[in-house]
């Protein structure tokens, strides 16, 4: 049976985090059982405590760059899988080399190039390559890769290029529910790819999807999955079902929202970057996910053609998820972008 935590206990959570406290698994159980407004209120009052401890009211602006829809999978809740009959581009070098010169200037701390498993790129990797070196010599900015299950070679070649950041997301550490999701995909080999870029001095980015039939167990499970990769970003996204893929039907009544969870990730990783995505529910939901714990911007969209990961707005004239509107916001609920230097400190990779 799980425990339930005083709303007094919670209270005190946020010094004894700071002062090093580790989480338990019952902790953990606890937490992910709140489900009254005030306890989660309290969850999120005591993460933005320790947030706040770290970072101040400073917040990082990630830009997205989904460069090619073109995917080789059949993960089930992904819109982009290959059996998923869609519109898909694929931005030549020379469309993401324009890209960049009009985003100098423009105020982001990181560049973020995603990509399906395109084969395009997967037969030849130095085209990816050439598209880091590309980006690096426009803006000189951190760059994130995030090409999924990249050989080693060429995450090398990445780093050498400039590349500074790897996200590869497991989605789940449930072994059963990853089956259902990553269909046909190696659950070690996504693991042991983080942590072949990390010892190559990547910083690495994890993350778990929500509402896609896991459970307190479940979700106890992936999060300590997390844990054991050691990494410098943590991300937690709901599950959105999408139009013409073999969850598209799905529906989940599971109480382990994304924003319990972004709390709790601040108390487990209470200096790493937590991500508040546009991709859902915009910038409305950015400010929900910044007052969960969250502390990273992403999926500002560079040019409102492009996709996100899964877009609540597809279709939509106005899809305000520029920069502009994104530090708008943030002045509003007295938060600001932080000085691109504290950013660089703050990967220290």
């Amino acid at each position: 049976m799980i425990q339930k935590m005083a709303t007094e206990e919670l209270d005190r959570f946020g010094e004894k985090i700071i002062e090093g406290f580790k989480l338990s698994d019952d902790d953990l159980r606890s937490l992910l059982s709140l489900e009254f407004e005030e306890e989660l209120e309290k969850l999120y009052y005591v993460a933005r405590k320790v947030r706040n401890y770290y970072f101040g009211n400073r917040v990082f602006l990630n830009c997205f760059i989904y460069f090619s829809t073109y995917c080789k999978n059949q993960c089930s809740f992904c819109y982009y899988n290959c059996k998923n009959e869609i519109n898909r581009y694929r931005l030549t070098g020379e469309e993401v080399k324009e890209m960049c010169k009009a985003l100098k200037g423009a105020g982001f701390h990181m560049i973020d190039l995603t990509m399906g498993e395109d084969p395009y790129y997967y037969d030849d990797p130095d085209r990816f390559v050439e598209l880091v070196r590309t980006v690096k010599e426009e803006l000189g900015l951190p760059i994130m890769i995030s090409p999924g299950v990249m050989d080693d070679s060429t995450l090398l070649k990445a780093r050498e290029e400039g590349a500074n950041f790897f996200a590869l997301y497991q989605e789940t550490y449930d072994r059963e529910l990853y089956g259902k999701l990553r269909v046909g995909q190696s659950f070690e080999g996504r693991f042991n790819a983080r942590r072949f870029a990390k010892e190559q001095g990547y910083c690495i980015e994890d993350g778990i999807l929500t509402g896609v039939g896991n459970d307190i167990e479940s979700t106890l499970i992936s999060l300590k999955g997390m844990k054991a990769n050691n990494p410098d970003m943590v991300r937690v996204m709901t599950f959105l079902p999408q139009e013409g893929t073999p969850l598209e039907g799905f529906s989940d009544s599971s109480k382990l929202s994304e924003l319990k969870i972004i709390a709790i990730l601040r108390l487990m990783f209470p200096e790493c970057l937590i991500p508040a995505s546009l991709d859902l529910e915009g910038i409305d939901g950015m400010v929900h996910r910044l007052n969960a714990g969250a502390n990273i911007v992403t999926s500002i969209l560079p040019d409102s053609r492009l996709e996100g990961v899964a877009n609540y707005d597809r279709g939509m004239e106005e899809r305000d998820r520029d920069v502009t509107s994104v530090v708008k916001r943030l002045k509003v609920m007295g938060m600001e972008p932080a000085p691109q230097a504290e950013f660089e400190r703050v990967l220290g990779c």
